[in-house]
């Protein structure tokens, strides 16, 4: 396709998405309607299977994610960092109960669902530890499954993931959207009752001045440039303990750290000429997954897919509402961070953003909500897709072909 009439496509798509999110007030998120515009686009054929490809826009995310999560790094101070190990051990809980519940489905609908397989012999413990792995992960629980699914033959256990994973954030982004619009809401009542602390709106000259880097280095190229060093280390770390330490984890970190230091200002890339449109890139990973996703698949594997999705979902919620309430957390921000398992990053940012801009009606208000909200989500982001879903995932990967 070519790439000009691709890049104009894909920009169509997100004005109209940011449009609807906007006179919803965010009621139907961008991340959601842009999701629905692409899936019938792609179904329809309408949209081209290269279509995100051709933009370029997919290739810049590839490079451009590790530097958002740098700049992350950036906007969560340390103490603020260790505050957040209540919203990991939720995150940790949200995939155990999902596993649970799906662990349940299987055992209610297990001949049912077991006749969904094409293979002929896949059976329900199958789905259940690949839809535990898809729902709670992202591509690298995905991965897993799938090769221990196409290890002992199981094809339509390798594509089952796949398409949780091309479909779950229908699920998600308006899910949260919605409770992060009421957490939002009541975040705003306890700024206006003094109880919620104000945030100072940082201006980008006064920013430039925290950051021990010299002049040459504040610039948008010599940003850039400081930044990709700390992406590369990050890189490194993730291939020298074998994926252990993620990249994006260590990322994270290196941006607390820094920032911590002083040697990067908070809020790191802000006010630098390429920030936009590596916004624009990244959110560009969202959609990538709903060009594969095939008609006849969905058909076939659709109560499977709607099993899992259900109880999937219920476990989320279940899990994370007791044990978030338990750590003093209200309901809607509990289970808000639970569902960061069926989307994680970039959407766990987007989502905290246009829920504070919706309920904040001022500047100090919409700083506040969001430096209540996005810390929250990026750490459950982490904790759950990236950290607990894959080492959860490769304990019971084995499981699949033994059931």
């Amino acid at each position: 396709m070519n790439p000009v009439l691709a890049f104009v496509i894909v920009m169509l798509v997100w004005t109209i998405s940011d449009f609807v999110a906007k006179r919803t007030k965010s009621l139907l998120s961008s991340l959601f309607v842009a999701s629905i515009i692409f899936l019938v686009g792609f179904l329809t054929d309408v949209f081209p299977e290269d279509l995100l490809a051709s933009s370029s826009l997919l290739g810049l995310a590839g490079v451009v994610v590790g530097f958002i999560i740098v700049h992350l790094g950036t906007m969560i101070s340390l103490d603020e960092f260790k505050a957040q190990w209540k919203t990991f051990v939720i995150g940790v809980a949200t995939v155990v109960g999902i596993g649970v519940m799906l662990l349940v489905a299987g055992l209610l609908f297990g001949d049912r669902i077991s006749g969904a397989a094409e293979d002929g012999y896949a059976q329900a413990l199958d789905f259940v530890v690949a839809g535990t792995g898809a729902l709670s992960g992202g591509t690298i629980s995905v991965l897993i499954v799938q090769e221990a699914a196409l290890g002992v033959g199981l094809t339509s256990i390798a594509v089952f993931p796949v398409l949780i994973a091309a479909l779950q954030g229908l699920v998600g982004f308006p899910l949260t959207s919605i409770l992060l619009r009421r957490e939002a809401t009541r975040l705003r009542g306890e700024f206006r009752a003094g109880n919620l602390a104000p945030v100072e709106v940082e201006e980008s000259a006064t920013a430039t001045e925290t950051s021990r880097l010299p002049a040459a280095l504040r610039t948008t190229p010599g940003t850039l440039f400081v930044v990709g060093l700390v992406v590369l280390a990050s890189l490194g770390i993730n291939n020298l303990t074998d994926g252990i330490l993620n990249t994006f984890v260590v990322a994270l970190l290196f941006g607390i750290g820094l920032r911590t230091a002083g040697i990067f200002k908070p809020a790191m890339l802000s006010g630098i000429d390429a920030f936009g449109l590596m916004m624009l890139a990244i959110m560009i990973l969202v959609f990538g997954p709903l060009a594969t996703v095939q008609p006849a698949d969905v058909g076939a594997l659709a109560l499977p897919l709607l099993l899992a999705f259900v109880f999937g979902v219920a476990g989320i919620a279940g899990a994370s509402a007791l044990v978030g309430r338990l750590l003093g957390y209200s309901v809607p921000m509990s289970v808000s961070i639970g569902l960061t398992s069926l989307f994680g990053f970039p959407g766990t940012m987007i989502l905290s953003q246009e829920a504070a801009k919706a309920a904040g009606e001022t500047p100090e208000e919409v700083a506040a909500i969001e430096h209540a909200i996005l810390p929250k989500m990026i750490i459950a982001g982490f904790a759950t897709v990236t950290i607990t879903s894959v080492v959860v995932t490769s304990i019971i990967a084995g499981r699949i072909g033994t059931g």
